[in-house]
């Protein structure tokens, strides 16, 4: 459809747009945000369960590596459990910091009912440009965005929602997502790996001075962690690959599942790689640094923020 500023335009129309007029400004949305609008939280009961039982098999694991497999070994190999204990703080740490900057951020939320005829008029498109709407958030809808029916919002570049993290896996947090499954699969090998080691040591010494807690307590808690080490490395070793695919490829998950015929323009697979990351450097592997911005234009009908 094309454009006219002097028809009025109904409310279901849809909105598909990149550029906005210079200096145009809007205030923080304050939907899905908690702290006076600091931070993004989704107010998912489900969602929260999930990610306080994240952080909570986290903690588990550490009390295991720490309390069961290494603390007791450090009489007899001091270097080998300092070596491990240093290794598995630093990959929860940063499994932990990459959980909660996926869950806080704001995965590219479109901000909710601006797709008004003031705004298209104040959007100044040009004769033949096409503009989309998505009915149910009532939002200007840019391209390769899809509404999410659990932030209850049009999301640029939706890749999934994630219980496990309580938020969209979208265009701002991607990499956090990434940076999770990375950390949480070389964590569960890493536990997996102590835990066999740990039985094997148990064996040999008829299970004297192996712990300080009883057999029975030891083998439960053992088990119990190479369980859940065994099921979480394959998970996300699997929605690793599954990630970086999609980078690769420059395709979401649903436009996979969808099928949607590519009308955007592809970019080469290091570039879409550099639209996540930024330039490769150690920074690909913080979760503490800075998205990149560079090349996208933020536009305020079209950012939250």
């Amino acid at each position: 459809m094309d454009y006219n500023p002097n028809y009025d335009y109904p409310d279901d129309l849809s909105i598909n747009i990149n550029t906005g007029p210079p200096g145009f400004s809007s205030d923080v949305d304050p939907h899905n945000r908690c702290c006076s609008s600091r931070f993004w939280c989704i107010q998912d009961i489900c969602g929260i369960i999930c990610a306080i039982l994240t952080w909570s098999l986290i903690l588990y694991a550490k009390f295991v590596v720490y309390f069961v497999i290494l603390y007791p070994a450090f009489g007899m190999y001091p270097a080998y459990s300092i070596f491990n204990m240093l290794l598995f703080l630093g990959l929860s740490s940063m499994a932990f910091s990459s959980h909660i900057r996926t869950m806080l951020t704001d995965p590219g939320a479109v901000p909710r009912g601006n797709a008004t005829k003031e705004m298209i008029q104040k959007m100044g498109l040009q004769q033949g440009q096409v503009i989309f709407k998505c009915q149910k958030c009532c939002s200007i809808k840019p391209e390769r965005a899809h509404h999410c029916s659990v932030c209850q919002r049009c999301v640029r570049k939706m890749d999934h929602h994630c219980p496990w993290v309580n938020n969209c896996v979208g265009e701002n947090n991607q990499k956090f997502f990434v940076l999770f499954s990375f950390y949480i699969a070389l964590l569960s090998i890493h536990s997996l790996v102590l835990v066999i080691l740990q039985f094997i040591s148990c064996v040999h010494s008829e299970w004297k001075e192996c712990s300080s807690y009883s057999p029975p307590a030891t083998v439960i808690l053992l088990l119990f962690l190479g369980f859940e080490a065994l099921l979480f490395a394959i998970f996300t070793t699997i929605m690793l690959g599954t990630q970086l695919q999609a980078i690769w490829n420059d395709e979401t998950a649903i436009e996979q599942l969808k099928k949607e015929e590519a009308r955007w323009i592809r970019k080469s697979r290091w570039k879409s790689f550099h639209a996540v990351f930024g330039l490769f450097s150690i920074a690909w592997f913080s979760p503490f640094t800075q998205l990149p911005l560079d090349g996208k234009k933020r536009s305020a009908y079209l950012y939250a923020v």
